[in-house]
């Protein structure tokens, strides 16, 4: 196949038989204890000769507790995989070299790969015989990687540009599509971050500017109602003046602006992310590659007497997995509800227990609320990835390609839900089913329902979306480093000094299996890291803008932690053949539209923005025309917080100095009468409406307008498949038309 020797490494393939000095496809280990058991021992051999009428030779080396067999394929699967295959890989037919181009040592891997996983002795595959110890593990050596890992897989090299085609030759195309959009992802990171920086930062230019602060920190004659049930203090609205500035920090004018461009960032970021995979895919004669067509040759290549699966579709099982979908997510649901109890019952043991002073017992509930929610989102994480691949199971999906699609579909439903039900909950629900002072809904009957944050429910979201991401993203790439980096020492010092070889090759079969074991879900958990890291920079983004600067650190780090962990603490991953980032980039679109759909709602329904804006234009004293001498939002604080008499408490003798206190304030709208929803909230309610439907429609059509204009091939890509087209058909005819002189 002339085409794919062009862009990989080419090793070069003896006709005949393999020499001796020719490195090994594949090794297989077994426990040297084990061949001591006569039916393993039998089972082995079945399988190595299996291979041998497959055409592969193997050899068996000892170290006197493991057993290595280094398997080769004879030069005639190859020929084979060629003949199937003669057509190139790119958009035009080229003419065919003289001679048979050498298989890459890459492609070797996956044929090879392919070939042992699905090769069945006496009704055992290789993952039965693994599972039954026959076998203790498989792997692929490590050969060449030395420009890796001095140019790639260093910490000094954080800044530098990854060498994609190097790690495509080496890790195959799936891996370095995977690192070429991460660092596509990254590069456009820094135009979101610097916005986002500066949107955070000007709220310090405003920080004791702002009329609602100064409002707020002078307010000393204004008491707010007490929130708790055990400590019944009146609490001067002056106190929460810090919290008042910094709330603002976060939640202005620029958080609007910001959304928005958000909104549009995204959608640039993945049209022009199409249209650099669309040159590198060309660059790699990879454009009119079909993944269909390359598995049913490979299973041809392992039976010729193979039987095309058809595709097929049962409503029986589908209704049968959404069922099954829908419970879990009600699951993940109630995780978050689980995350409300423990709020409740939180607050209540840190007011009785005096662990905290009564003003900092609402923090310390956010910040364990978040560090419970990260130790949920731990456990859920395994039951979902169980659960997912069960209904994979169930569905029975045609080739490995289809499965991992549908794989990736479901398990990143669960994972969305798991890692973003509390924030949909402190977002939207937090405060607002709370009833009145006097009259409080209780969990269960016994305890009041947490509230808000003093300063309002944006800090409680700005609180949880920081300990939620700087958890993840520090702790995440701490133990993806350490852990592996640990285990691989570990295992060195287990491994007795006596073992080390003599022999160079059964030295680097030992050192190969010290290294850390791979499976399937290797890169599959680096890309649902990176999609649940692009869900907290964009969905709630308006609630914490430094989310994408906070992700640019990450990524610069993550990059090089991968790089070091593949080429130097892992075994070598078998390269798998790709054009694309397959579901990945679905799941992206759709990260896109819930982020307009999030953002919109953070803006409307939990800051201040509308709150404010309607003030400001209805009710304040700019309602009539603008007055240079008078701030518009002057006023503003006394109109959002609602009067409450304390005589109305139900056991008003407990609250602490209520003799001399007649009123307290709570922010809410309410009718100071019978503390019914007052006319201001319903016409607060009707304008939110409103404004997220004009945010979302309006951040739509822009989506889609940019969607429009970028391209997602360049004309170049474009005219460069038509001109290999047409130099293609000028062959042919050219070739027709000698034939017909002759």
């Amino acid at each position: 196949m002339g085409t794919e020797g062009d862009s990989f490494p080419l090793m070069e393939v003896n006709t005949g038989d393999p020499e001796a000095s020719e490195p090994w496809d594949y090794v297989l280990v077994a426990d040297h204890r084990g061949q001591r058991a006569t039916g393993q021992a039998h089972r082995q051999l079945q399988f190595l000769e299996e291979l041998k009428r497959k055409g592969f030779r193997y050899k068996m080396m000892e170290d006197g507790e493991k057993v290595f067999f280094g398997i080769r394929a004879e030069s005639r699967i190859f020929d084979l995989y060629r003949t199937l295959l003669m057509e190139p890989e790119g958009p035009g037919a080229r003419t065919q070299p003289a001679g048979p181009a050498p298989i890459p040592a890459s492609t070797r891997i996956r044929i090879v790969n392919f070939v042992l996983n699905n090769t069945t002795a006496a009704g055992d595959t290789l993952d039965d015989l693994v599972k039954s110890g026959v076998f203790e593990t498989r792997f692929v050596l490590h050969k060449g990687q030395d420009d890796l890992r001095k140019e790639w897989a260093q910490w000094r090299r954080v800044l530098r540009p990854q060498p994609i085609d190097d790690i495509r030759d080496y890790f195959g195309e799936k891996v370095a599509l995977y690192f070429a959009w991460l660092g596509w992802y990254t590069y456009m990171l820094v135009p979101a971050a610097a916005v986002g920086l500066l949107v955070f930062l000007s709220g310090f230019a405003l920080f004791n500017a702002s009329q609602i602060s100064k409002e707020i920190c002078e307010a000393h004659d204004i008491l707010l109602c007490p929130r708790g049930d055990h400590s019944r203090r009146y609490q001067q609205l002056s106190d929460t003046c810090t919290f008042a500035k910094l709330t603002h920090l976060f939640d202005n004018e620029g958080t609007v602006v910001f959304a928005i461009f958000m909104a549009l960032w995204a959608t640039v970021f993945l049209e022009i992310w199409k249209r650099q995979r669309a040159r590198v895919v060309l660059h790699w004669d990879l454009y009119g590659w079909d993944e269909d067509q390359e598995e049913m040759a490979l299973q041809l290549i392992n039976h010729r007497d193979y039987q095309l699966r058809p595709h097929q579709h049962s409503y029986l099982r589908s209704s049968v997995i959404l069922i099954l979908s829908v419970l879990m997510i009600c699951l993940m649901i109630g995780m978050a509800h689980l995350l409300v109890v423990y709020r409740v019952l939180a607050a209540a043991l840190f007011n009785s227990t005096l662990l905290f002073q009564e003003e900092q017992v609402t923090t310390a509930v956010v910040v364990t609320g978040a560090l419970f929610h990260y130790v949920v989102i731990l456990i859920m994480t395994k039951v979902n990835k169980c659960v997912a691949l069960k209904l994979c199971d169930f569905e029975k999906p045609r080739t490995f390609s289809e499965r991992e699609s549908k794989f990736t579909t479901k398990f990143f439903t669960l994972q969305f839900f798991a890692h973003f039900s509390s924030l949909i909950y402190i977002a939207f629900i937090l405060g607002r089913i709370n009833g009145h002072p006097g009259k409080s809904v209780r969990l269960a009957g016994l305890w009041k329902l947490e509230e808000c944050h003093l300063s309002g429910c944006m800090m409680d979201l700005f609180l949880q979306m920081a300990i939620i991401m700087g958890l993840k993203q520090t702790l995440s790439n701490c133990a993806e480093y350490l852990g592996p980096w640990l285990a691989h020492k570990c295992r060195l010092m287990r491994f007795k000094l006596g073992r080390a070889s003599g022999d160079p090759e059964l030295r680097d079969m030992q050192h190969n299996y010290l290294l850390n074991p791979v499976n399937t879900f290797s890169l599959f958990d680096e890309f649902m890291e990176m999609m649940i890291q692009y869900g907290f920079t964009t969905i709630f983004v308006a609630a914490f803008p430094l989310a994408p600067l906070l992700a640019l650190i990450s990524n610069l780090v993550e990059i090089r932690l991968d790089a070091i962990k593949m080429v130097r603490l892992q075994r070598r991953l078998v390269p798998r053949k790709a054009k694309d980032i397959g579901t990945w980039l679905q799941v992206l679109e759709t990260i896109g539209v819930l982020a307009v759909i999030a953002n919109g709602m953070v803006i409307a329904f939990t800051s201040e923005f509308i709150p404010r804006v309607v003030y400001k234009y209805h009710y304040g004293p700019c309602r009539l025309g603008a007055q240079p001498a008078v701030d518009c939002l002057t006023g503003y604080v006394n109109h959002s917080l609602s009067v409450f008499y304390t005589k109305d408490f139900q056991d008003p003798v407990q609250a602490e100095g209520s003799e001399n206190i007649t009123e307290c304030r709570y922010r809410d709208y309410r009718d100071a009468q019978d503390y019914s929803l007052s006319e201001q909230f319903w016409v607060l309610l009707a304008i939110r409406l409103l404004f997220l439907i004009l945010f979302e429609h309006v951040a739509l059509c822009i989506k889609l307008i940019a969607a429009w204009f970028v391209p997602d091939v360049p004309q170049s890509v474009k005219n460069k498949v038509l001109e290999e087209k047409y130099r293609a058909l000028r062959d042919k005819m050219c070739s027709s038309s000698k034939s017909t002189d002759v």
